[in-house]
């Protein structure tokens, strides 16, 4: 679809608009970091990152932890910042054809999900839509820079992760520092440390902020958009997934063999955060080339997620904290048991998705979103 297709003279964008291929990697993404997040539901942030700190209590759930940090840890949530990146340029391109002020539009815009933010973390700590909200400003400020340029810039904060891990190993190294919460399971005695609360946040902001960079980069070079060779494409994903999931793999037998202990706690994530974007990019052209490719109900179904993605992520965490952290909060289920939980969500979300934009044009929190963004109503309801 081409990107200087005609808009509406105001308001957000028609239906006939939007970029399926975005709309397809931004069902996928949102579906996919379920898998990680749901872990932290039921268990809390030290199971996310050490399989040996909860959950893992058979043989299926370490196998299932291992698939997790292997194909899904940070790759989807990669995924979903290069798409918000891309996101962020897409609304001020649109905007500027229809509203005299589309940067301040978009920053009110994002003052929003600054707040939508602000209410999820108080359901659970693990909200991404503060940070991202907080990246839209320094985005704004630099989107005049080369597509390129802001790709570069983008990987080099990205990669400010990487010594901040470094500072945090050596001064859990060194130091008696708590690690309860972030690598070690938490109990009544032990508290995390701010320190290194603080530095685990700032790594997790970098990485987050370098893919949005990233990620606006890219879309302006039409790599979200499909606008590149199916050549491109594949070559992208062979060495992409090539590189970056050995790199994964890495991660998982250097903190195996080294038994999950604190000495090792931070630097064995380092092969994973290095194998981030490769994959998140192998993973984004299989799905270029995917939305290439014929009709099919999977398809369909993914789109319609996509198109609902702040409604499904904020359901996803209603459910994951009903279900998993007061229903089933005495249960011990292991990993086993969340898996079939993500399964069931993902089949709601399939299911509840098309059939509300069967009906509707946005989904609820999409709505009220865009209510709140224009401050005039907007047409909920097809005719």
């Amino acid at each position: 679809m081409s990107l200087d297709r005609r808009v509406p003279d105001s308001g957000p964008v028609t239906e006939g608009d939007r970029i399926t291929s975005l709309d397809l990697i931004r069902g996928v993404a949102v579906l996919g970091i379920l898998l990680m997040n749901a872990v932290s539901f039921k268990y809390g942030l030290a199971p996310y990152l050490n399989l040996s700190a909860g959950g893992s209590e058979t043989g299926l759930d370490w196998a299932i932890g291992v698939f997790g940090e292997i194909f899904v840890d940070q790759k989807f949530m990669a995924v979903f910042s290069l798409l918000f990146g891309a996101g962020i340029l897409l609304f001020i391109e649109r905007a500027e054809a229809r509203e005299a002020r589309p940067v301040l539009l978009n920053l009110w815009r994002n003052v929003l999900l600054l707040g939508i933010g602000v209410l999820h973390t108080m359901l659970w700590e693990g909200d991404v839509l503060m940070l991202y909200a907080v990246s839209a400003v320094v985005l704004i400020a630099l989107r005049s820079l080369q597509s390129r340029t802001l790709i570069a810039v983008g990987a080099c904060v990205f990669l400010l992760s990487v010594p901040n891990t470094f500072l945090a190993q050596y001064i859990t190294n060194t130091t008696d520092v708590s690690l309860a919460g972030i690598w070690e399971p938490v109990d009544d005695e032990t508290s995390s440390s701010d320190v290194m609360e603080g530095l685990t946040l700032l790594g997790y902001a970098a990485r987050g902020l370098g893919m949005i960079l990233m990620g606006a980069g890219l879309y302006r070079l039409g790599f979200m958009s499909g606008r590149m060779s199916a050549g491109t494409y594949r070559r992208t994903a062979v060495i992409g997934l090539g590189v970056g999931l050995p790199l994964a793999a890495a991660s998982v037998v250097v903190t195996a063999l080294g038994d999950y202990a604190r000495e090792i706690a931070f630097i064995g994530q380092i092969p994973n955060t290095l194998g981030t974007i490769p994959a998140a990019l192998g993973y984004m052209s299989l799905l270029v080339l995917w939305d290439r490719r014929g009709e099919h109900w999977l398809k369909r179904r993914l789109l319609a997620v996509g198109r609902m993605a702040l409604t499904n992520y904020l359901s996803q965490t209603v459910l994951g904290m009903l279900a998993l952290t007061i229903l089933l909060d005495d249960a011990s289920i292991g990993r086993t048991g969340i898996l079939i939980f993500v399964l069931v969500v993902w089949a709601l979300q399939l299911w509840w998705s098309r059939i509300w934009l069967d009906r509707f044009r946005f989904g609820p929190a999409e709505w009220l979103w865009r209510v709140a963004t224009y401050r005039r109503g907007q047409a909920l309801r097809r005719a």
